[in-house]
């Protein structure tokens, strides 16, 4: 499956609302799509709460994983984002 390793951007990191926009983006985009951090299991970006439990803060490198390249692509970005701007 592609994948991409990109840096979280979000200042606060993956909590509350940059969890929300990325899972309302996973759901538009209608293909799963997974995140994960270094030694730990994937979860599904659909998902604002299961993307919270990834304790991802600014600086951390995700691991965005999708067959659907266009979904992966809107991830990374979202990812790379400082979505508390």
């Amino acid at each position: 499956m592609p994948s991409t390793n990109v840096v979280v951007g979000s200042s606060v990191g993956l909590h509350a609302r940059p969890a929300a926009v990325i899972a309302e983006a996973v759901a538009d985009a209608g293909a799963p799509v997974t995140l994960a951090v270094a030694g730990g299991e994937p979860v599904d970006a659909g998902s604002a709460l299961l993307i919270m439990t990834l304790g991802a803060t600014a600086g951390t490198e995700v691991t965005v994983e999708s067959e659907d390249q266009d979904a992966l692509d809107t991830v990374v970005k979202l990812v790379a984002s400082d979505l508390d701007a």
